[in-house]
């Protein structure tokens, strides 16, 4: 099977390279060239622009890091819109919100295009394992069609109906997700702030109904100040703020996930963006001082 791939950042590059891994032939593009190098070491083929990738390759999949790279890569010069026709299909793995999936949906189907959407739960190590979770919407036949794909990226896909409902499914779990790690880092300095180990927090959380994997997998680096990127703060951010944006089109009450993005928005000014969003943390410390 072959299939096209848009975006190698964190989660894209791991995702086409086990791709490439279990045989598929990947065509890639990265809106900086040389982040393609490694893929086309392990037998990759590159374009030069997201149009010349959808012009060879009869599924393409795009993994960008927000709305608007998400619309850019299919409208703009040399974009997917120029390529796509009849007998190709989209598959957009970006988190964006639902207005964007239906803009983009709407302009590849009327090109004669079929187009799902497929957000993912999970970071960088899901990804490179093959573990990610795929929340798809839209044409069910190219999601079938799909599968082969979504086996190797995910261990499990959901199919959630019209376009839009990916989006929506993914946002609200990204904000549970943002909340959780707020509200874990806050506890954390609690416990380091009265003279408690936060260590031992974490080995009682595990111990009880409260363990998880984000806590287990996170609580050990936050307590060493050491966040390296998994999942980057700024996008963590996007993600509670367009859910915050969901739950005021649908009149919503969500205090604790406002709570939450305010503290993102903090460590962002702190200049985190770029570090794993558990990064949120020094926003906490910072509101202690």
């Amino acid at each position: 099977m072959e299939v096209g791939f848009l975006g190698l950042g964190i989660m894209g590059k791991a995702m086409a390279m086990n791709l490439l891994k279990h045989g598929f032939k990947v065509t890639v593009w990265n809106r900086t060239l040389s982040k393609c190098d490694e893929l086309v070491e392990h037998g990759a083929s590159v374009c030069e622009s997201p149009a010349e990738v959808i012009k060879k390759c009869k599924y393409t999949i795009a993994m960008l890091s927000d709305p608007c790279a998400a619309l850019s890569v299919v409208f703009d010069k040399d974009g997917v819109l120029e390529q796509i026709c009849e007998g190709k299909g989209y598959i957009d793995m970006s988190t964006v919100d639902a207005e964007t999936s239906l803009k983009i949906n709407e302009a590849i189907t009327g090109k004669g295009g079929r187009f799902i959407e497929a957000p993912v739960s999970g970071s960088k190590k899901p990804a490179e394992d093959g573990q990610l979770i795929i929340l798809a919407a839209g044409d069910k036949a190219l999601f079938e069609e799909s599968i082969p794909a979504f086996d190797v990226l995910g261990k499990k896909s959901f199919f959630l109906g019209q376009v839009g409902n990916g989006a929506k499914m993914k946002l609200i779990v990204n904000m549970i997700m943002g909340s959780m790690m707020n509200a874990f880092s806050e506890g954390l300095v609690l416990a380091d702030k009265t003279g408690l180990s936060s260590d031992t927090l974490l080995d009682i959380l595990d111990l009880g109904a409260m363990t998880n994997p984000m806590f287990k997998g996170k609580g050990p680096s936050m307590n060493k100040n050491s966040y390296p990127p998994a999942f980057p703060l700024k996008h963590q951010q996007k993600d509670m703020r367009l859910a915050l944006a969901l739950g005021d089109e649908n009149a919503v009450s969500m205090p604790v996930a406002a709570a939450a993005n305010e503290a993102f928005k903090k460590a962002r000014s702190l200049g985190l963006g770029d570090l794993d969003f558990s990064a949120v943390i020094e926003a906490v410390k910072f509101s202690k001082e």
